[in-house]
Order: structure tokens, then sequence, then C-alpha cells
């Protein structure tokens, strides 16, 4: 009789997982809404397919660039801070170990378990590891899932490059009566899913999360683009 597998992931490596995919989904968000907005704007005032191209793709890596350096520094200060509180929680454990084995026991005892089982449960965790024990129970920190800033940045990198590809691709290939068209309403489209994807990912009700996110792209989209037609018009 074959074995029941059960290798679904449980608390820290789900949270994580999740996070990588609501920071992808987000980053892409912000692809599409920045470099919509963006051509938009410049096809108000002229359409020409190399100024089109031109802007596009400037939008693309600087934005790319600004949200991995972004979530480099982020995670980086994050990471700093995961370090030094286990190094104060390693020096305290090495100091006074008794009022350390004590906290553990109050920390699980407001977990629910009783004074008993929580003192047993705090000196069995201890006598394992008890930095690892500390630092997941007193902290919720992982030692060894410390988050990563060269992840965080490539991860934002990407997800925004390929959010910012649509719009680039959707005002610079059809021919120039469709593009605002295709453009507009591709990258609406796209703002649907990713309002979709993010609101089942954290829970949410996905309809008023994809409405949200629609009419936040349209707005920024009609607003550049009034921009760049009035510039336009102004011979600017």
């Amino acid at each position: 009789m074959t074995e029941p597998t059960h290798d679904e992931a449980h608390g820290g490596a789900l949270a994580e997982r999740l996070n990588w995919l609501r920071a992808a989904v987000l980053g892409a968000n912000d692809g599409i809404v920045s470099t919509a907005g963006l051509v938009v704007g410049v096809a108000g005032a002229t359409d020409d397919r190399s100024a089109l191209l031109t802007a596009g793709l400037a939008g693309l890596l600087a934005g790319s660039m600004s949200m991995a350096a972004g979530e480099y520094v982020s995670v980086s200060t994050q990471r700093d801070s995961e370090k030094a509180a286990l190094a104060v929680e390693k020096r305290e454990l090495r100091e006074q170990p008794e009022a350390e084995l004590e906290e553990l026991t109050h920390l699980l005892q407001d977990r629910g378990l009783s004074r008993d089982v929580a003192r047993e449960a705090a000196v069995q965790l201890t006598e394992r590891d008890a930095l690892r024990a500390h630092a997941r129970v007193e902290l919720g920190i992982d030692p060894d899932q410390l988050t990563n800033p060269w992840h965080a940045a490539w991860a934002s990198f990407l997800s925004f490059t390929v959010g910012a590809l649509l719009p680039l691709l959707a005002i610079v290939l059809p021919p120039t009566g469709w593009r605002l068209a295709v453009t507009v309403l591709s990258s609406l489209a796209a703002l649907v899913l990713t309002g979709w994807s993010s609101a089942r990912l954290g829970a949410a009700d996905p309809v008023r999360a994809a409405l949200r996110n629609v009419a936040g792209g349209a707005l920024a989209m009609g607003v550049t683009y009034a921009a760049g037609a009035l510039l336009g018009a102004a011979g600017v």
C-alpha cells in the first residue's frame, strides 16, 4: 500500500512564497502602469515610432533599475535588522540562559500551552537549538532563511520588465491608427489580471481589486495623454 504524501509548504516557507509571488505581481503591475502612462503620454504629443520606442525603452530601463535598487536597499536593511536581533539574542542566551528559558516558557504559554507543557517544550527546544527556538518563537525569524537582497532585487527587476514590455510593444508594433487603442486596451486587460492575482494571493475580493487596478491605470493613462496632447498642441 502506497504511503500518502504530504509535501505542501507550511509556516514560514509558505509565507515567504506568497510574499515573493505578491511582490512579483505588484512589480509587474507597476511596470504596466508606469510604462503605459509614459508611452500614452508621448503618443498624445507625437505618433513618431522612434520617439515612442525611445521613451518606452527609457521608462522600462529606468523603472526596472529603480525597482531593483529600491528593493535591494530595503531588503538589505531588513536583513541587517534580522542579523542584529539574532546577535542580541545569542548574547542574551550566553549571559542569562535561565532568564531566556523562562522567557521562552512564557511565550509558549501565550500560545495556549499549559505551564508544565510549555516548560517542558522550552527545555527540549533549548537543548536542541536554543538560538533557533528563540529566533522562531520570540522574533519570528528563521535563521536558515534570512531575506536575500539580491533575490529581491532580481525579482523586482524581472517582474517590472515583464510588465513594462506589454505597453512598450503595444505602442510600437501596431499600425499608427491602432497604437493608442491597442496599448490602452491591452494594458487595462493586463491590469485586470494583476489586480485579480494580487487579490487572490491576499485572500481579498478579486473583482474589487481588479476594478480598482483598472481605474488607477486608466486615470494614469488619461492624465498623461492629456498632458502630452496639450504639449503637442503647444508645439513643445
